[in-house]
């Protein structure tokens, strides 16, 4: 009978084996920064058009920042966006685990 090498393993390790630990760690950050987003957006009554607007941007950058797998926005425009919706970024170092 052939053990299961993965068998007892972690989820981080078998991410790692497969070479994908950092694309699939970042696009659950932004999946979570996403939708702390549109729950604030629609907590506040906020469309997309009026958060742009107070961002002083276009809503195709809006849709960047609530794109859970666009990974790609600046830590500047998560700023303006919570800004305008009336709250603070706070971003954390931790040690690896």
């Amino acid at each position: 009978m052939d053990e299961n090498p993965r068998l007892g393993g972690t989820l981080e390790d078998l991410l790692a084996e497969e070479g994908i630990r950092d694309e699939v760690y970042d696009e659950a950050v932004k999946r979570v920064i996403a939708w702390q987003f549109e729950q604030a957006m629609q907590a506040d009554g906020v469309a997309k058009a009026a958060l742009a607007k107070a961002m002083g941007t276009s809503r195709t950058q809006v849709d960047r920042i609530l794109d859970p797998e666009n990974v790609a926005v600046s830590l500047e425009t998560l700023d303006r966006a919570a800004r305008a919706l009336g709250k603070r970024l706070r971003i954390t170092l931790e040690d690896a685990a």
